[in-house]
């Protein structure tokens, strides 16, 4: 990765980062359910709104790691430019369509897009931010997110409206809005990235040397249980979107409620983030992801149960909180114990394995649905969420770990290399007094 200097006191541009990821996020968080209801109003059944929702991270999954080797020797900024473009074509393609194939091509564009927009923007708050501020620094960016998750289901349930038949061209022009609230990430995607600090040959810093290989990357202790959760916790986001819309239909619960009920999850997961630093300093890292998997797992196998729509809420409201630890302390995981000069291959890593929990969970979901019902999707995320507490511990635990409260640290430079401000603050990674907003 071109190493920039950490960042100092100003942070606008982490504002600036977290409206553009809302605005992003707020799109796909729409489309999402949108694309169900229109599928659905085509015709089709559980396992094909599975195998479309698969369709949107097929794509993203073959390109991952190749996207984050170019960014680590290169520019972040032009990977958000583009990723917001095949977001906001996507989407409005995705409304236009009138088949289910054309529904998944279009879907899986609009993944390729947001792939694009994550990788160049989590490399930037890497890049940006000091080793003692990553987990700040995520926890806000992720804000970014879970505001866009908060708003476009409920806008999507808005406009969507099942009445007379009409489920098929409101579903449409809910897309199309998404693709024009996309498009208004433009406004802020300027200034965000630094300048790169070269070498005195010329070569950005950290470009020089050869690149890490990725069976390297995976074999660092902390990696793969940052991934795993991340992809455990990105599946249960993600199915939750999809198939509570097909809750929905079988509880004869309003789309209008549904989008209510998934933005009530978005606003805890915000709740939990401004929160996050107080919250580790309390637990430490390693019990806080362990304690908030287990807790997401059995609600995730509760929402299988007849409960009222009030009960449903308050479940809701207590998953959301729980998922909201996972996706930032998972990239901190990951970044710091990666090799400087592969951070962002390393959180391409992390992407991949989302995309592949979104190929497989989504499509396992649906056959399991089709099988033996709508609760069964449910179920099999609490199984993910359960394995992923129990990968954390077991870190946790290894010899040399990090611990309780560590941040975890990557492997110790190689001989020769100089230890640079951020290497050299590696082991100081944890989190700090300071929880103000970005």
């Amino acid at each position: 990765m071109t190493a920039t200097r950490p960042e100092g006191p100003g942070r606008s541009w982490l504002l600036r980062l977290v409206v553009t990821f809302s605005f992003a996020q707020g799109a796909v968080s729409m489309a999402r359910p949108a694309v169900s209801y229109r599928a659905l109003a085509l015709g089709a059944d559980e396992r094909a709104v599975g195998v479309i929702t698969a369709v949107y991270a097929l794509l993203p999954l073959l390109v991952a790691v190749p996207l984050g080797r170019r960014t680590d020797h290169g520019r972040c900024a032009p990977l958000l430019v583009a990723g917001v473009a095949l977001i906001s074509g996507g989407c409005a393609l995705s409304g236009l369509a009138g088949s289910l194939p054309a529904m998944a091509a279009w879907s899986g564009v609009m993944g390729l897009g947001h792939l694009c927009f994550v990788i160049g923007a989590q490399s930037i708050v890497a890049r940006r931010s000091a080793p003692e501020d990553r987990d700040r620094n995520f926890g806000h960016f992720t804000i970014g997110a879970s505001l866009g998750q908060l708003i476009g289901p409920a806008a999507a349930g808005l406009v969507i409206s099942e009445h007379d038949g009409r489920m098929a061209p409101t579903s449409a022009t809910a897309l199309l809005v998404s693709g024009a609230v996309a498009a208004v990430s433009y406004v802020s995607l300027w200034r965000l990235e630094q300048r790169a600090r070269t070498a005195p040959s010329g070569i950005p810093a950290t470009a020089a040397g050869p690149p890490v290989p990725v069976r390297g990357i995976l074999r660092t202790r902390g990696v793969p249980a940052g991934i795993f959760m991340s992809l455990a916790v990105l599946s249960a986001t993600d199915i939750l979107t999809a198939y509570l819309p097909v809750i929905g239909e079988d509880r004869a619960i309003a789309p209008t409620t549904v989008g209510l009920l998934l933005s009530l999850r978005a606003a805890a997961t915000i709740a939990c983030r401004l929160v996050m630093t107080p919250m580790i300093r309390w637990l430490g890292r390693t019990a806080l992801m362990v304690v908030s998997c287990v807790l997401a797992g059995v609600l995730c196998g509760g929402l299988v149960l007849p409960v009222p729509v009030w009960a449903l809420a308050v479940m809701l409201l207590a998953l959301g909180f729980c998922l909201g630890v996972g996706q930032p302390l998972s990239m901190t995981t990951v970044v710091q114990a990666a090799p400087e000069r592969a951070r962002s291959t390393a959180l391409a890593l992390r992407l991949t394995g989302n995309r592949l929990g979104q190929v497989a969970a989504p499509a396992g979901a649906g056959l399991l649905a089709g099988v033996a019902g709508t609760a069964a999707p449910f179920v099999l995320l609490g199984a993910l969420l359960l394995a992923s507490a129990g990968l954390a511990a077991r870190t946790g635990r290894e010899p040399g770990g990090q611990g309780a409260s560590g941040a975890g640290g990557g492997p110790p430079p190689a001989a020769g290399e100089e230890a640079g401000p951020e290497r050299a603050g590696k082991g100081a990674g944890g989190p700090q007094a300071r929880s103000e907003g970005p």
